[in-house]
């Protein structure tokens, strides 16, 4: 018991312990703030709080030892209609390797749309067009140590276009769940994005020169380097009404801590209720996040095949849709 009770003071320090003047020092230091995105439906509708709660190929964002939970082979795909016209998809495959060995392949990207190209000389437009695409493709691998403990790896491959300049690199996600055993109660922890400083390279970076030694008479801008927005999340899962092994009701909440390192740290809150197993709904929201506030959603699943909605309120930036299906076979 006394392990929780320590358990719950840090999540608690950490989800709320931040001054102001810390957090204005980080806010956009990083580069890839897309990462940052949550794509999990169910993890979205309960306000992000899943790094304990993730099961299966919807929770590898949050945690990577969510595939460990996978019962055969699982399919997945979501669609969100993001903020200000930004759409981002995602897809997954992830099998359970032998009774104790899991692995999965998912698959982000995100679209902004076509965008005008404007300059000094036609601030209204130059009728060309162009948009900023990102991808990330995750392979990832869970192992179940015990009846109790499973942990999870992943390596990303990232990538980002913006009109004619990219960036790239690979960065790794490591997480575990443990089940302690004590009053129905669920412990995750997670890092995501762990990984070198990027840069952007191009030719949206090159500048004619008139007099150069260079054979093309172009030269490159050298653009800084910066990290990744690396992410600490720390989570707790209780079942308030019934267990996994009730059939008929079952509410759960989840709260997670979470700390990215160019980003004031905040917290997440959902709840879960389960009827039969079959019809869900669930709720959250964040806390002390400077946009995203209460988030719904709800799912259904029937035979092999499971539906999904989240919707999350971001103020002033109005509100996004996302929906998922998942084939468990």
């Amino acid at each position: 018991m006394r392990i929780i009770v320590l358990f719950i003071t840090s999540l608690i320090l950490i989800s709320f312990g931040i001054s102001e003047d810390e957090a204005i020092t980080k806010v956009a230091t990083s580069a890839a703030n897309w990462l940052k995105i949550d794509n999990g439906v169910r993890g979205i509708s309960m306000g992000g709080a899943q790094v304990a709660s993730g099961r299966g190929l919807s929770g590898v964002y949050y945690n990577p030892s969510s595939i460990a939970f996978i019962e055969s082979s699982e399919a997945f795909y979501s669609k969100s209609m993001y903020l200000a016209g930004i759409t981002h998809n995602t897809l997954g495959y992830g099998t359970k390797l032998s009774p104790t060995d899991y692995f999965a392949v998912h698959l982000f990207y995100l679209d902004s749309g076509e965008m005008e190209v404007t300059t000094e000389s036609s601030p209204d437009g130059t009728k060309e067009f162009f948009s900023v695409t990102n991808l990330s493709l995750r392979l990832a691998y869970g192992k179940q140590l015990t009846d109790r403990l499973r942990v999870g790896g992943a390596l990303k491959y990232i990538r980002e276009d913006i009109f004619t300049a990219y960036m790239q690199s690979f960065v790794f996600d490591l997480g575990s769940n443990f089940n302690t055993g004590i009053y129905d109660i669920i412990l995750g922890m997670s890092v995501s994005n762990f990984g070198p400083e990027v840069q952007f390279h191009g030719s949206g970076l090159e500048i004619p020169v008139a007099d150069t030694t260079a054979r093309d008479g172009m030269l490159s801008k050298i653009t800084k380097k910066f990290s990744v927005p690396l992410i600490f999340r720390l989570g707790i899962q209780k079942d308030l009404i019934g267990s996994e092994d009730d059939s008929v009701n079952r509410l759960t909440i989840s709260m997670d801590g979470i700390n990215p390192i160019d980003y004031t740290v905040y917290g997440g809150v959902g709840l879960e209720y389960s009827w039969r197993n079959i019809a869900f709904v669930r709720g959250g929201t964040r806390l002390y996040h400077d946009t995203a506030g209460l988030s719904l959603g709800g799912g259904l699943k029937w035979s092999m095949f499971e539906v999904d909605y989240a919707y999350v309120n971001y103020g002033i930036l109005k509100e996004t849709h996302q929906f998922g299906i998942s084939l468990n076979f």
